[in-house]
């Protein structure tokens, strides 16, 4: 059997929504909305906009972790990351969100062990203020964290890569591995590029079909496909 290193995105795929986004819609301050729509339209990257909607946000210690514990997770999530262990096949959470947050989070499931590559989230001066940091960021990556660095640090030793996103944080890595497991705008982007892919509502399906990745069915049956060259004029 093939060894495997599972990539696992956070906000929207493990969680059941995205934690940046509830914490400006309740804590931002004016602004945080027109970074976003700098950043759908392109013109910055995800690292300048995630990094100036923290400086945005306007809420203490207490008020954050109350926050953070009334979010949850997939229900079935920790019985994949279980069923995985079983299967040893290691499991990486890369978020382009808040480690602070998913550490909280995962851990009133017990998982808050899971390798995470993530933003650094921390208090600032004064007292109420945050800031953003990114020790995953990677040279020419507009990202926070570059999951493509990622991808190619699990695939070191040979190793065959699996991502579970579901949307623009995920594109780029996905490229780059070998099958996914798509939910939302992943899967548009999937079927678009050619990549290899399954659909999937939630880790219901996910724990499901692990197996069948695991043992070569799923490659079998989901070889990459190769996209026409465009037409030269």
């Amino acid at each position: 059997m093939t060894a495997w290193n599972i990539l696992c995105d956070f906000d929207g795929t493990i969680s059941v929504e995205d934690v940046i986004d509830s914490l400006l819609d309740r804590f931002g301050r004016p602004g945080w909305e027109a970074l976003e729509q700098d950043w759908r339209a392109g013109r910055i990257g995800s690292r300048e906009c995630m990094s100036g909607q923290v400086d945005l946000l306007d809420m203490r210690q207490e008020e954050l972790d109350m926050h953070l514990d009334g979010l949850w997770i997939d229900h079935a999530f920790p019985a994949f990351v279980a069923r995985a262990r079983e299967l040893q096949t290691p499991i990486r959470v890369v978020s382009d969100g808040l480690d602070y947050a998913i550490h909280r989070i995962l851990g009133r499931y017990g998982l808050d062990n899971l390798p995470l590559a993530a933003n650094h989230l921390a208090p600032a001066t004064p007292p109420r203020q945050w800031q953003l940091t990114s020790p995953f960021q990677a040279d020419g990556c507009r990202s926070g964290t570059c999951k493509c660095a990622c991808v190619a640090q699990a695939r070191t030793g040979g190793a065959k890569t699996l991502l579970i996103g579901d949307g623009a944080s995920d594109f780029c890595a996905a490229d780059q591995v070998d099958f996914v497991f798509a939910k939302h705008r992943l899967i548009e982007h999937c079927r678009a590029a050619g990549i290899p892919y399954v659909p999937i509502t939630g880790f219901e399906d996910a724990l499901e079909l692990l197996p069948r990745l695991l043992d070569g069915t799923l490659l079998a049956e989901h070889p990459p496909h190769v996209l026409p060259a465009a037409a030269g004029f």
